[in-house]
């Protein structure tokens, strides 16, 4: 699967007990059974980051500091995933990509907050506190060609700052990184700004790689998001199977 540079090998899967070698029918009758060993990193595939996954200046959310109190060997002691609590909320769709006219963005394009709220206007949708933003940007049809999808649009940090100005609780997109894959604030310097910002400074959680062609097709923009992280002590983020249930 397509893979952000730093979160690389990503997956592996290992078919450890086989039906063929555990059949026994004179040890279990006609019973056999089979099992495996998953190795993966906390952010491959479809995931939901962790507050403790970024920090700025050495400080996570709320200003922790990071020191071997908070930062150990087996994991993180504060923020990390196990203490988000499932998430029962609304989600919105913003399709950016449909609202400009087109089937995909641009190769590299940040998004504004203009785009967002053209977007919403066009969909009659408003964005509320508390709301699950979901935004598509039509490189999920790309998830199969992985040179393409890692150069997929992404949400610009201007737009960022006006999605927390809803005071959202979580955003997500179709790409690998929220946010174009090598963007860098130029006053700053600072590499993934919109990372640094929704996390760090606002405690606004991100998704990334998520599948929202089937809300896209049914334009179905609003939405009850479900979403129940794993509970992975100490970890900077978790493989999520996020669901959308449509509001009649």
């Amino acid at each position: 699967m397509p893979t952000h540079p730093s979160h690389k090998p990503g997956y592996f899967y290992a078919l450890y007990r086989q039906h063929r070698s555990t059949y026994n029918p004179q040890e279990h009758g006609l019973r056999s059974s089979a099992s495996g060993m998953l190795v993966t990193m906390e952010h491959a595939g479809t995931h939901i980051d962790a507050l403790c996954h970024q920090a700025f200046d050495m400080k996570l959310y709320n200003n922790i500091l990071v020191n071997n109190a908070v930062e150990t060997p087996f994991g993180f002691k504060k923020l990390s995933v196990e203490k988000i609590q499932p998430i029962i909320t609304r989600g919105v769709l913003l399709d950016v990509a449909k609202f400009k006219g087109l089937d995909y963005l641009s190769e590299n394009y940040e998004i504004t907050s203009q785009d967002l709220e053209n977007c919403a206007e066009l969909e009659k949708i408003n964005v509320n506190r508390g709301d699950v933003v979901l935004v598509r940007t039509g490189y999920g049809n790309f998830w199969n060609d992985k040179d393409k999808y890692m150069k997929a649009a992404g949400v610009s940090l201007e737009a960022s700052k006006w999605l927390a100005d809803k005071k959202v609780f979580a955003v997500g997109a179709d790409n690998s990184a929220w946010e174009i894959l090598y963007a860098r604030d130029q006053e700053s310097g600072t590499t993934l700004p919109s990372h640094a910002f929704l996390i760090v400074e606002k405690g606004i959680h991100i998704m990334e790689h998520l599948n929202v062609e089937k809300l896209a097709t049914d334009k179905q923009y609003s939405f009850i998001f479900i979403c129940l992280p794993l509970k992975l002590r100490g970890a900077t983020g978790s493989p999520i199977r996020p669901i959308a249930i449509a509001i009649k």
